[in-house]
């Protein structure tokens, strides 16, 4: 259960016979003025060192997704949290072709990842590999070695491509356990003397906290070595970890504990936020969306877990003079998208927009950190004016006006694709004044290092 402080009101509006689901206050921020910023942003541009570094990616989350959950949510003149954040660019997410190391200029999730978390361009599909399926080093695994603590935080399978980045190395992000690793990455299997499923790596990695989905690949065997014939979970247990699997259990962890927190609150990816019409070749009648009641209790929030995740790592490096890394990923905007479900990937925003509003009230308190919002990749969401030669729906914004998405690049039945833009990019902190201008995705991970003074080079 969400304590007090942190519970989310919901204002049900009867419409179309649906309720429509609306934060009151927060994360809305106040609607947009014409004031001289020209003193702010100088104040805004701090260089030197960061103690501790927020990365909070939304997964999809273009300029479109965006503008849809704004105006959906606050109107077309609020501001989410996410749009508060001072310095602002975009930066280019292209993939390489593995055959010929040309741009590939849609990119997935795991060749994106790994850009940031490694600073090198590599093929789709790959985590934190270069285009020969030789390991890159971690921005998590350069600041856990350099003394930082690390947490790494999704509303997906712990195993997906953007938290696995950060801690494994296997030449498809396919392999999230040791069966797929056996069948599809022979070379990063552990019974040919690799280092495992990205399930395995994650935990000999040792992140001090991994929230998120995927229990099901800790239940497989491991192949060989020294857990041979236990389970992944079983390997964690006997290594010395917390595991949860309900929000209460998150709830009850104690940020005093120094033993690595994993919870898997779900099988597969964590349930959905909101539900609500889906589009068709016609459009829909104005409608607005619903909390999903099917959601289980059980499960936190994206906003619970980075609480927690922020508490931990608070409290674990409050004695020390280095501070912690934490990764914070809105994963199912992107999942949403392929779906065509405009109300699930607002609804997902919109949470995902709580946890950005919690690392900015952190950093308030701690002005020595630094806080980056982006997405990985562009995708196919589009407000349009009307019914088009794709898929739409129709929803009523919080301003009272129709809102028509369309999703185009596949039939209703299959999966819409990524899109090959430069996304948003935002930051406040020191080394935040990097992230202006058009910039490249694997420059962010040059600002991480410089931000807490690690070492280039792999």
């Amino acid at each position: 259960m969400r304590s007090p402080r942190t519970r989310r009101r919901i204002v049900a509006v009867a419409a179309a016979g649906t309720a429509a689901v609306l934060l009151a206050g927060a994360p809305a921020i106040a609607s947009s003025r014409h004031i001289d910023g020209t003193a702010a942003a100088r104040h805004e541009i701090v260089g030197g060192k960061a103690r501790n570094v927020i990365l909070l990616l939304g997964d999809g989350m273009g300029d479109s997704e965006i503008t849809i959950a704004r105006n959906y949510q606050v109107g077309a003149d609020g501001r989410l949290a996410m749009d508060t954040l001072p310095l602002t660019g975009e930066y280019t997410t292209y993939a390489l072709d593995k055959d010929t190391g040309k741009p590939d200029y849609v990119t997935d999730s795991a060749a994106s990842g790994t850009g940031w978390a490694t600073g090198t361009k590599t093929y789709n599909g790959a985590i934190s590999v270069d285009l020969q399926g030789k390991p890159l080093r971690t921005i998590l695994e350069q600041a856990k070695k350099a003394g930082y603590r690390t947490g790494n935080v999704t509303t997906a399978e712990v195993q997906d491509a953007t938290p696995a980045v950060l801690e494994s190395h296997v030449v498809s992000r396919d392999c999230k356990g040791p069966v797929a690793t056996t069948a599809s990455c022979a070379v990063n299997a552990k019974e040919n003397g690799g280092a495992g499923s990205i399930s395995e790596q994650e935990v000999a990695t040792r992140a001090d906290v991994l929230l998120g989905g995927g229990a099901k690949y800790f239940d497989e065997k491991i192949t060989a070595g020294r857990f041979a014939g236990s389970t992944v979970r079983e390997s964690a247990k006997r290594s010395g970890y917390q595991l949860l699997s309900t929000a209460a259990d998150l709830q009850a962890v104690s940020a005093k504990s120094k033993d690595p927190v994993l919870g898997t609150f779900a099988s597969g990816n964590m349930d959905l936020e909101w539900v609500g019409p889906k589009p068709t070749r016609t459009g829909t009648p104005a409608s607005t969306c619903s909390v999903n009641t099917a959601r289980p209790a059980t499960q936190p929030h994206l906003s619970d877990m980075s609480a927690k995740a922020l508490q931990i790592l608070d409290a674990r490096s409050k004695h020390s003079k280095k501070g912690f890394f934490l990764q914070i990923e809105g994963a199912s905007i992107d999942k949403q998208d392929h779906a065509a479900n405009p109300c699930g990937q607002i609804g997902e925003t919109v949470e995902f927009d709580r946890a950005v509003k919690l690392a900015l009230d952190y950093q308030k308190r701690h002005k020595d950190t630094l806080v980056v919002v982006t997405a990985d990749h562009g995708h196919t969401s589009q407000i349009v004016e009307g019914p088009t030669l794709g898929y739409t729906a129709t929803l009523t914004t919080h301003d009272g006006a129709p809102m028509t998405i369309s999703y185009a690049t596949a039939d209703i039945a299959g999966s819409q694709q990524h899109t090959g833009t430069e996304v948003r990019i935002a930051a406040k902190g020191p080394q935040a004044a990097n992230v202006l201008g058009i910039t490249n995705q694997t420059d962010l991970n040059t600002t991480f290092r410089r931000a807490l003074g690690l070492p280039s080079g792999r």
